[in-house]
């Protein structure tokens, strides 16, 4: 599947209104979404907290005190089916945490060791194949007694995608998006002086479908679940076309997700810079040139949503990841507030405005 390329503008005209639909859209994730992440999320804090291995309990309950944001943004896909909304949240949040988890697994308990990574991250693919049997997932891992926190997970994404009625029409995507991230998992938190060698490789490699488009760009891509959670929207309907996933794939992969993974690295310069950490932004020649990349995604990615069925539904999507990213406080911290507002002129108004929601929400999250 290769990306659709539109013309390299790099300025979206802005609209003076709110296309039909996103007012409300943003109200009802504010008001009914949120507040249900947040149980959600409750009742993983105490699964988590039954982790035997303290190591193991502290990243887990890491993970959901430090990137709750992941599942806070991550289910605004759930209205994408206003039917099967509750089973949606807790397949997003039940999958984004077990990615948060390994995530952590692999970056915070000391181990570099791939195949123990590998191992790990075989369990996003078994949560995405209902009637699959877990395995020995911390087979080469050092710690190994969760109590079933894994397997409860991914218990939790089969049983709730049992429910999708054409799960099956997007099944394949879904894995190959999976295995992507794996992949991309178990490169990134290697040892130091192999992991960029083999992340630029596989990218690489990879990227060769998608002319136009980085390896950095590519890998960065590979590291967003959105495009999952737009592909389970879709399951959700009684009737599903393949133009619709192939529109769907084509605006998330790599447009969409790209820009998500790409701000989430902007704003994490400074830190990961200090830490010694791999940031795909380091890669590209100056600040000049990760801007105009970020634009040319900015406009990609409101192009590909303004074609597709629910156009509303995806620009605020884009617009989402705007305000959530450029108003995290690491903006202001690093100086970036110049780089930030030509981001958000790139985009237009709304994206300013839904940044401002964003501050206001932050604060009582």
């Amino acid at each position: 599947m290769t990306a659709r390329i539109a013309p390299q503008s790099t300025t979206v005209r802005p609209r003076r209104k709110p296309a039909p639909g996103q007012s409300s859209l943003l109200l009802h994730h504010i008001l009914v979404i949120l507040p249900r992440v947040q149980r959600l999320l409750g009742e993983w804090r105490i699964e988590a907290a039954r982790c035997p291995d303290p190591v193991l309990r502290q990243m887990a309950l890491a993970s959901l005190k430090h990137k709750a944001f992941h599942c806070q943004g991550g289910a605004v896909f759930a209205s994408l089916s206003p039917g099967h909304e509750k089973t949606l949240l807790r397949i997003i949040v039940a999958y984004q945490t077990l990615c948060d988890y390994l995530d952590n697994l692999c970056d915070r308990a000391g181990s570099t060791d791939g195949q123990a990574f590998r191992f790990l991250h075989n369990s996003l693919l078994t949560a995405l194949t209902p009637g699959s049997a877990c395995e020995d997932y911390y087979l080469y891992y050092p710690c190994k007694r969760d109590g079933g926190y894994i397997n409860k997970l991914v218990a939790e994404c089969q049983a709730q995608i049992e429910m999708l009625p054409n799960y099956w029409k997007v099944q394949q995507r879904l894995w190959r998006l999976a295995n992507w991230y794996s992949e991309l998992q178990v490169r990134k938190h290697l040892d130091y002086e192999v992991r960029e060698d083999q992340l630029v490789s596989w990218s690489n490699q990879q990227a060769a479908r998608y002319p136009g488009v980085r390896w950095q760009e590519f890998a960065a891509a590979t590291g967003s679940t959105l495009g999952i959670f737009a592909l389970l929207g879709l399951a959700c309907r009684e009737e599903l076309d393949d133009a619709s996933m192939h529109r769907s794939w084509q605006a998330y992969f790599p447009w969409i997700s790209g820009l998500h993974i790409l701000l989430d690295y902007f704003i994490d310069r400074d830190e990961d810079r200090q830490g010694g950490d791999l940031n795909f932004t380091f890669y590209y020649r100056d600040e000049a040139d990760m801007i105009a990349r970020l634009k040319f995604f900015i406009c990609q990615a409101h192009d590909c949503a303004a074609s597709m069925p629910n156009p509303a539904f995806h620009t605020t999507v884009v617009e989402g990841l705007l305000g959530l990213y450029l108003s995290d406080p690491k903006i202001a911290a690093q100086g970036y507030e110049e780089m930030a507002q030509t981001l958000l002129n790139c985009s237009g108004q709304r994206a300013a405005n839904t940044r401002r929601i964003c501050r206001m929400v932050r604060k009582v999250l």
